[in-house]
């Protein structure tokens, strides 16, 4: 949540913390601010997709750091978006804001921008490390809290919610948390923190209940908004403050919002009287009687300040004793089967799904791209409506009937029914590029979109694949098309677009996945990319769902990705690769020393912070794209239960590496001869570019939605077959053979 100007206020007093020397103890800490804090403050690259590989070493420094001062974390991340919908407008504005700043990002200028799989990356570090974590159904502020209640622990966040909640174990801030500096013996380290509990902020302003203070952070405002009325009330309370003699000045002559209120709160003794006096400010009769014809003001406020009251009996305690997954009715996740409530739970099903098919509902994170061009997340579309179509597309008892399209599961920000026609709701930037979606269902593939001028000067999809995908639809017994709202960027808008659902044409309904053989959800995961399984036969497994999603990202993007971009993507990963090998200890089993210099040589390229090189828009917008479709196909994957391994997503790309490597090559260089002398490492490199190759043509031309593109490519026109290439494929039995070898226990090679 987030309350407007009490951070400020509180950590500009230093009186209203204690100094502790923090060890031997549970800590509840809050994933979201976590993630967000050690990525901005350590100064990881933004501009070129992000340093994955850095950050997620900074957080096993971090979690080293815990343990040697014998402090149990347990982490505690957010979920999906609040069904009851009062926070979207928020959120909304968020996203708004985001797309400016990763276009300032993209043109050299100030801007703070999460690459987009950050939160992937420390999913994964956690999960390597063993460090218990859990997925709230929605936000996770108030689990948190009733968690660390329940403990008697305190809780690590950045938000400043947790000067409001009531902790006995007190709120460490991570402003204040020196975890990089331990002090102390061997055998008694400890971080030296500041730990705040309400009693400090009460006593400080006279406040004579901490359960006044929820009042405090409705009245300031948080993300769930602030009654309109609140302003008017404002404005009344100095007058009534200096009236009633309440408060302590402490000799300022400007108050916050959030001072005004506490000192304001000092003069009543419990709720009841602050609300009392609201209500006769307002002209509201008395609390016996009516609210008051505004619309009752202090019933609103009671109803806000209820986020804060916290439930003796965490849900989450029961989670991390081993009992049931979090969620129930009301967060609308009683939908899922119970592997994915518990998939759900450990961080394994993306808030992302989990909002599609509660809300119809999927904000899609901005990137740094070329804002001239089509968003990015475009190139990953085919991917998302497959996944909303097991999501949404199971049972006819699940799906709502008779008002068309998805626009009847989808309120707008005050919660108005959107019921405009889905056809003339697709999204612009779709319309750009002729339509993007799944082909093949039933007769016929995906043809060429038709592009018609709106009245506003806009074009808007209007393709002949339509009628051809709703008779399918309906002839898969799926009366009504369904649809999801995605909001994405539109030039430097946000965009809501109506984004139709399409089953594979092996349906797996969302109740029978469970039940589901492995063969039949991976055979789901490869059509949906265009990938025949035989062509990643040369490839390490953990590294099928990259190159598959390589080679649906060759043919996907708009403009093609050239041949120097896949070279360095590919060059990227076998970097990652080396580095991998030489963490899991492994060097023993390949000629390191020719292969270190080839390590060496490559991690030589990164872009380096402070290089003032203009940014190469064209690549950016291109890699951005690659990485919407591995996001976009790792939430199926996990929708699917993991018919693939997870790549491990630090060592599979780097931002600034592979941006450095693109530059090598376009500055004459070969691929060739960065990898001189590592023969492990270019057999690597020809076995992933070959089937990288290989995977760019559609397995299944008929359902190819790749026949509609036409831009005059020739059938060998595509990356891989050019320089750097030649010799591809002759040694792919070898590759296999020395990843079996490297890869003999897999916990060892991914320690």
């Amino acid at each position: 949540m987030g309350v407007q100007g009490l951070t400020t206020l509180v950590e500009g007093n230093r009186q209203l913390f204690q100094d502790v020397k923090f060890r031997d103890s549970r800590l509840v800490i809050d994933g979201s601010s976590l993630y967000f804090r050690l990525y901005f403050t350590h100064g990881f690259d933004q501009q070129h997709g992000g340093d994955y590989d850095a950050f997620a070493c900074l957080l096993t420094d971090f979690f080293s750091a815990l343990a040697a001062c014998n402090i149990q974390p347990y982490v505690v991340l957010d979920g999906g978006m609040d069904p009851s919908d009062k926070k979207f407008s928020t959120l909304r504005q968020r996203l708004q804001s985001k797309i400016r700043e990763a276009n300032n990002l993209c043109h050299g200028r100030n801007g703070s921008v999460l690459p987009l799989l950050t939160r992937d990356v420390f999913i994964q570090v956690l999960i390597q490390r063993g460090v218990p974590l859990v997925q709230c159904p929605t936000e996770a502020d108030w689990e948190i809290a009733c968690l660390a209640h329940q403990w008697s622990c305190p809780v690590l966040s950045n938000d400043s919610d947790f000067y409001i909640f009531d902790l006995p174990g007190g709120y460490l801030p991570l402003s204040f948390f020196q975890w990089t500096n331990l002090s102390g013996k061997a055998s008694q380290r400890y971080i030296s923190a500041r730990c705040y509990t309400t009693n400090h902020l009460c006593s400080w302003f006279g406040i004579m209940s901490c359960e006044l203070l929820p009042l405090c952070a409705v009245l300031t405002g948080n993300d769930y908004s602030t009654p309109k009325e609140a302003d008017t009330l404002l404005a009344m309370l100095d007058g009534s403050a200096s009236r009633r003699g309440g408060g302590r000045g402490r000799g300022r002559a400007h108050n916050s919002r959030a001072e005004t209120i506490l000192l304001w709160l000092a003069s009543f003794s419990n709720v009841a009287e602050a609300l009392e006096e609201v209500s006769m400010l307002m002209g509201e009769e008395g609390a016996q009687g009516k609210r008051g014809k505004k619309g009752g003001l202090t019933s609103k406020l009671w109803a806000g300040m209820q986020e804060y009251h916290i439930n003796p009996r965490s849900s989450l305690a029961r989670w991390f004793s081993g009992g049931k997954a979090p969620g129930g009715q009301a967060s609308g996740l009683a939908q899922l089967p119970e592997c994915l409530l518990v998939a759900a739970a450990e961080g394994l099903l993306a808030p992302s799904v989990v909002d599609a098919l509660v809300m119809h509902r999927v904000l899609l994170v901005p990137q740094v791209e070329d804002s001239k061009t089509a968003s990015s997340h475009c190139a990953s579309r085919a991917i998302r409506q497959v996944l909303y179509g097991i999501l949404l597309l199971g049972a006819q008892d699940n799906v709502p009937q008779g008002t068309g399209g998805g626009a009847q599961q989808v309120k707008g920000p005050r919660g108005e029914v959107q019921t405009q026609d889905i056809r003339l709701q697709e999204n612009i930037g779709q319309g750009a590029r002729g339509g993007r979606g799944r082909g093949g269902r039933g007769s016929g593939g995906r043809g060429q979109g038709h592009i018609l001028p709106t009245q506003q000067g806009m074009h808007v999809a209007f393709s002949m694949e339509k009628a051809a995908g709703a008779a399918t639809m309906q002839a898969q017994g799926f009366s009504t098309p369904i649809c999801v709202e995605e909001y994405d960027r539109c030039d430097l808008n946000l965009n809501k677009n109506q984004v139709e659902a399409h089953p594979p044409r092996n349906h797996v309904p969302l109740d029978r996945l469970c039940q589901a053989p492995v063969a039949v959800r991976l055979g789901v995961l490869l059509e949906v990319l265009g990938v025949k399984e035989s062509a990643l036969a040369p490839v390490p497994l953990h590294l099928h769902l990259a190159i598959a999603v390589t080679g649906f990202w060759m043919r996907e993007a708009t403009p093609t990705p050239s041949q120097p971009e896949l070279q360095a993507l590919v060059l990227g990963m076998v970097c990652g690769e080396l580095s991998c090998i030489n963490h899991a200890g492994a060097v023993s089993k390949l000629n390191w020393v020719a292969e270190r210099k080839v390590w060496t040589g490559l991690d030589r390229q990164r872009v380096r912070r402070g290089e003032r090189r203009g940014m190469d828009i064209r690549a950016a917008h291109s890699f951005s794209q690659w990485q919407a479709c591995l996001w976009s196909a790792l939430c199926l994957n996990q929708l699917l239960l993991l018919p693939l391994p997870e790549p491990l997503l630090s060592w599979l790309f780097c931002g600034t590496l592979v941006h450095g490597l693109l530059r090598y090559l376009k500055g004459g260089q070969s691929a060739e001869s960065i990898l001189t002398g590592g023969h492990f490492s270019w057999q690597l490199y020809s076995s992933l570019l070959d089937a990288v190759r290989n995977c760019s043509f559609k397995a299944n031309p008929s359902s190819s939605a790749s026949g509609r593109k036409r831009r005059g490519r020739g059938r060998g026109g595509r990356g891989g077959r050019g320089g750097g290439a030649h010799g591809v494929g002759r040694d792919t039995e070898d590759i296999n053979n020395r990843f079996s070898l490297l890869m003999s226990g897999e916990e060892f090679y991914y320690d």
